[in-house]
């Protein structure tokens, strides 16, 4: 199969991944998080293509399985846990340690086992590996922003998946049999130019996509330990697990020689590695000049007006209506409850006088008898569709999702797609406000007055379950 996204031969590994998340978002390629830059892209289809890892052969005689935490690998972690294989994911940046046990409760349903294998599930149901404890990985499964049918893996260029391959080697938990697969999108498989992989690279031996399974056959050798040369000594305050093993390293009579940390670049001149991207935030945070950089000065500007801003807004129905269907009904305005930001991981925070006249709304019915609002909202958190306000009517046993656009509703549709809770699978679809000829996007709800200016020393509520505001 041709790439469909051809690299210059003299291209940099930067220049290939803008190539490819450029790509991606200009295709719509991508599901949340948006944008795709600086990220291991959670590519559409990605569900699919993880579900060929457990056909791998490697995979059936697998006994450990190391699973990146990134989002497109989830349905990879979900498998391992349903072939009741012991699942390791590395601890968010190497923090705290290498490794962590993701242990699902005993006798865990199948609802329960995907929330394991979500992010949120990677917090709460793991369990830390001290490097002392003795490890065999079979399985290693790692993200790309882009990969070869050669077996070389571009990652988003902060070299985590390298650095743990290199350390799981020095401690001898993997080995030359040690298989590397990675799940890409298929526009992700492309010519990368050999004379671009560096001794720390790790090479891939199998890529699954949502049409293909391409065994590499790579022949390159993995790394087979850290290369100190390679780091620095700001990398290993910011990594203490690697304090530890360059002094095991050290006592074993090993060169821990330190590389020279990077040298500011004078300014005005070029780097060969551009200025990584923020994520996408509202304009109001961040105001450009004419030409799109940011000022300092109203990046102090723009921190004050952060503060300012409120959580997403939540509303709760009062009984009244009692009617059933998938029409918004309307009630009182219920107390706003905190959702986490951009920079948390969470969705878009719109400031409670900035919310958009109109939006795109996703009914959401069959809520058990039962569920908390809390509840509801870890659910949308864990599957990344936070909307802009939730309309709670739980003793209708529904809810509306407002979203500020077609295109963020029918993504956050697709991620709500066989929801389970307390047992019961939830219905989700575009509220009847949004078809019957209307075109999707247009609300048919009257616009809100506008709010008064919220105070700029007004702190936002903490979430919590006493901040649920009972039904009227």
């Amino acid at each position: 199969m041709e790439p469909v996204i051809e690299i210059n031969p003299e291209a940099t590994k930067w220049d290939i991944r803008e190539k490819v998340w450029d790509y991606i978002e200009e295709n719509n390629l991508a599901n949340f998080p948006r944008p795709v830059h600086n990220r291991i892209p959670n590519f559409k289809g990605a569900f699919t293509a993880c579900a060929k890892v457990p056909e791998l052969q490697v995979f059936t005689q697998a006994t450990e399985v190391k699973v990146d935490p990134d989002k497109p690998l989830e349905g990879a972690r979900l498998a391992v846990l349903e072939a009741q294989k012991k699942l390791l994911v590395p601890t968010p940046r190497l923090r705290t340690g290498l490794f962590n046990n993701i242990t699902p409760p005993q006798g865990a349903s199948k609802e329960q086992l995907r929330i394991c294998s979500s992010s949120q599930g990677v917090k709460d149901f793991s369990v830390p590996v001290d490097l002392d404890t003795k490890v065999k990985v079979d399985l290693v499964v790692v993200g790309s922003v882009a990969v070869s049918e050669k077996g070389l893996r571009i990652g988003k260029g902060e070299g985590f998946a390298d650095l743990e391959y290199g350390m799981m080697a020095l401690m001898g938990a993997v080995d030359e049999s040690t298989v590397v697969v990675t799940v890409v999108h298929d526009c992700q498989v492309m010519d990368i130019p050999e004379e671009l992989k560096e001794s720390h690279d790790l090479t891939v031996d199998y890529i699954l996509t949502p049409t293909r399974v391409i065994k590499t056959d790579c022949q390159i050798p993995k790394p087979q330990g850290i290369i100190w040369t390679k780091l620095d000594t700001e990398k290993l305050e910011k990594i203490p697990i690697l304090k530890k093993l360059r002094a095991l390293e050290e006592e074993a009579g090993k060169d821990v020689t330190l590389g020279a940390a990077p040298v500011a670049p004078e300014p005005g001149l070029q780097t060969s590695q551009p200025k990584r991207q923020t994520r996408r935030r509202p304009r109001q945070k961040i105001q450009q000049d004419d030409e799109g950089e940011s000022k300092p000065e109203k990046m102090a500007e723009s921190e004050q007006k952060a503060r300012q801003w409120r959580p997403t807004r939540v509303r709760k129905e009062s009984r009244g209506d009692g009617g059933g269907g998938n029409e918004q009904g309307r009630g009182k305005t219920g107390e706003n409850i905190k959702e986490k930001g951009p920079e948390e991981g969470g969705g878009e925070v719109i400031s409670q006088r900035k919310l958009p006249l109109s939006v795109t709304t996703v009914y959401l019915g069959g809520i058990p008898a039962g569920l908390r609002v809390s509840e509801l909202k870890t659910a949308l958190r864990e599957r990344e569709a936070i909307p802009l306000r939730l309309t709670w009517q739980g003793a209708q046993h529904r809810a509306f999702l407002d979203y500020s656009d077609p295109q963020a509703a029918e993504q956050a549709l697709e991620a709500l797609q066989d929801l389970s809770l307390n047992g019961h699978s939830l219905q989700a679809e575009m509220a009847k406000s949004q078809r019957g000829g209307k075109r999707s996007g247009q609300s048919n709800r009257r616009p809100r007055p506008p709010t008064a200016p919220i105070s700029k020393t007004a702190q936002p509520d903490t979430e919590s379950d006493t901040n649920e505001k009972t039904e009227q």
